[in-house]
């Protein structure tokens, strides 16, 4: 089974020498990887799906999408590699000190957060969605947007935050390929639904949202029935007193790593808010582009779900050597997965807009970003590998700076070289694509002993 990989506690190394051999730390981040991957790919492509319906709805709605689209994935990276790679992480660590009583009460303080989170983003963007999003991409977006964003976030919120959560416990565990199949179903389910709302049933855009709170509530409670039978190699401790110092375990790392998925999605925030000046079809077709550059993440996160884990174990048991190398094999992986993707829609980026959408301003200003921000897209993908590695190590410092560099180079860099040099929008396309090439680049020098040692 894949979920055998690291169901066992690291010994510590005494020698960098005692570190396994590349093939061996492949191995283990393939077995691990591969259903989430395959979870990753599969809700990568229904997510696609989005777009398509949206622009079958006009310029309006997929512009409306389009805005909603930073929050949306704020809350998917939140939950499942921000906070979720916190939850990963202490369970792993606890797990690789022999540990299990800690590991078994960290669950609940999970959940508690999980909770709170999803709380706050159902009364911010449910209660206040126009509001919200007219500052981002003006009126006529955001009231093409409300209904969609409502739904989605007032149904959905609290049950998406649940359903990463206590997937993150399973994969903690070493449970990856337990945690893909619940939630591989429930993605599955999505398209089909979503389509049926938005136009036979004529919820329009809307529709979305109802679709995704649906297949998350579904995902939550065959999660919850997996994690309570103890599917994580532990039954969880719930009839217990909630401890500072656990909420600490996963706090010290999620908090950081929401900090940073913030940063991320301001980052497309701003940059939409800028391009908002162009009308609605820039900012529709900066949204296919963001899309894909956002698809780096859940891609990326296959590898980095198994790195979180790995890592967090060999760290437990105090083997750096091996923590290191785990995180560079996990690297080398997530660069082969992402430039497939990022090469790809460089090479044909017409081709690929026009997937997205039939408007041809829409279609032109997305050719014409995809042809420049494409090539940066695969080492985005490593920074993002290298990033959960560093969730499992415990050290994210140099991840932190990363990201602030990333929204520095792509709004202040976009403004420079936009508005000052007076390259318009090609100029702003290329700042994006600096900032994503100095975020993989900074995340990646990071990761060396110096910086990750006991």
């Amino acid at each position: 089974m894949a979920d055998a990989a690291i169901a066992a506690p690291a010994a510590p190394a005494t020698a960098a020498a005692a570190s396994p051999p590349l093939s061996v730390l492949l191995r283990r981040v393939l077995q691990l990887a591969a259903p989430t991957t395959l979870v990753a790919a599969v809700q990568s492509l229904c997510q696609l799906f989005e777009p398509w319906l949206a622009a079958r709805q006009g310029t309006a709605a997929l512009a409306g999408w389009a805005v909603v689209l930073p929050f949306a994935l704020l809350l998917q990276q939140m939950s499942t590699g921000a906070m979720g790679g916190g939850v990963v992480s202490a369970i792993a660590r606890a797990l690789g000190a022999q540990r299990r009583e800690e590991a078994s009460a960290l669950v609940l303080h999970a959940v508690v957060i999980a909770l709170g989170f999803g709380l706050a983003y159902a009364v911010l963007l449910a209660g206040f969605p126009r509001e919200i999003l007219g500052l981002i991409g003006g009126p006529e977006a955001a009231e093409a947007a409300a209904a969609y964003c409502a739904w989605l976030f007032g149904l959905g919120a609290i049950p998406a935050w649940l359903a990463n959560t206590l997937a993150s416990v399973l994969r903690g565990g070493g449970r990856h390929a337990l945690a893909s199949r619940v939630l591989l179903l429930a993605w599955l389910g999505y398209p089909p639904l979503a389509w049926a709302l938005m136009e036979p049933a004529g919820f329009g855009l809307a529709g979305a949202g109802i679709a995704f709170a649906a297949m998350m509530t579904v995902a939550t409670l065959g999660m919850a029935a997996v994690v309570l039978r103890g599917g994580a190699g532990f039954r969880p401790t719930l009839r217990i007193r909630l401890q500072a110092a656990l909420f600490g375990r996963i706090l010290s790392v999620g908090l950081i790593a929401c900090v940073m998925a913030t940063i991320a999605n301001l980052t497309t925030i701003l940059v939409t808010a800028r391009i908002a000046a162009h009308g609605a079809a820039a900012v529709a077709a900066y949204g296919v582009s963001a899309r894909l550059e956002f698809l780096m993440v859940p891609l990326a996160f296959g590898v980095g779900s198994a790195l979180t884990a790995l890592v967090g174990r060999a760290v437990g048991g105090g083997d750096w050597a091996t923590a290191r190398r785990t995180a560079w094999s996990g690297a080398l992986l997530a660069l082969a997965v992402t430039a497939s993707v990022g090469f790809g829609v460089a090479l044909f980026p017409g081709a690929t807009a026009r997937a997205f959408s039939g408007d041809p301003a829409v279609v032109a200003i997305a050719t014409e970003a995809l042809a420049i921000i494409g090539w940066a897209l695969p080492g985005f993908g490593v920074g993002m590998a290298l990033y959960f590695a560093a969730m499992g190590a415990g050290r994210m410092r140099w991840p932190v700076v990363a990201a602030v560099s990333r929204i520095t180079l792509a709004v202040g860099g976009g403004w420079l070289l936009a508005d000052v040099l007076g390259l318009g929008l090609p100029g702003q396309f290329l700042a994006v694509a600096l900032g994503i090439t100095a975020y993989g680049a900074i995340t990646a020098a990071a990761v060396r002993p110096g910086n990750w040692s006991g």
